[in-house]
């Protein structure tokens, strides 16, 4: 319980000496709620995306240096190329990670803290590297990505803009790394357009 109580998880009553559930428990499930609103409120634009491309589409959301996928729409052809790949990667790794950091300055900041180990011989290292990598994306307002999280595998992505104008989720496709080398400025049009149309409904900022 004291454990709990440094966490901010739960409170203990200086009168009673007896807990109750603390405000960070509260922060927390206003969190998953807004999470959850973000996905429903996006798969209807999600599934048209995959369509329109032909290729796995995923929704990322920041958590700490990281992204989560809070949703992954699957093509037969990414079952196989996300088979070793978690709902959870290093920002710096994914071109999801990149977009959102590129407008959200305090999610870019968490990587910069956090290092940026290399999970392949692609993967960018350095933090010259990452404010490049930035830079590029705010020009075009999406990045893109060739193995950086798994060899073989290619993908790019675009910001989706809270109300406050900072990126509070990322929009990608993700699919075989020929695919972005041979088509990637049409892909990245496709997932701007997808995350434009979804920045103009987000809920706020978690």
């Amino acid at each position: 319980m004291t454990t709990l109580v440094s966490r901010g998880l739960v409170s203990r009553s200086a009168e009673t000496a007896r807990y109750r559930l603390g405000m960070r428990l509260y922060e927390l499930g206003q969190l998953a709620m807004t999470r959850n609103h973000l996905r429903t409120m996006a798969l209807p634009t999600l599934v048209q995306l995959r369509h329109a491309s032909g290729l796995t589409v995923q929704l990322a959301i920041p958590d700490g240096a990281d992204v989560v996928y809070a949703e992954r729409l699957e093509t037969n052809l990414g079952v196989a190329l996300l088979r070793r790949t978690g709902r959870r990667l290093p920002a710096h790794t994914t071109s999801s990670g990149k977009a959102i950091a590129a407008f959200n300055p305090s999610f870019a900041e968490a990587r910069r803290a956090a290092g940026f180990p290399a999970r392949t011989a692609f993967t960018l290292t350095t933090v010259e590297q990452w404010e490049e990598r930035l830079a590029e994306t705010r020009r075009q307002h999406g990045a893109i990505s060739f193995d950086e999280a798994t060899v073989g595998v290619g993908s790019c992505a675009a910001p989706l803009h809270g109300p406050s104008g900072e990126a509070i989720a990322g929009v990608s496709l993700v699919g075989p790394t020929e695919s972005f080398r041979a088509q990637g400025g049409h892909l990245l049009s496709l997932v701007v357009a997808a995350a434009a149309k979804l920045s103009r409904s987000a809920p706020p900022s978690p």
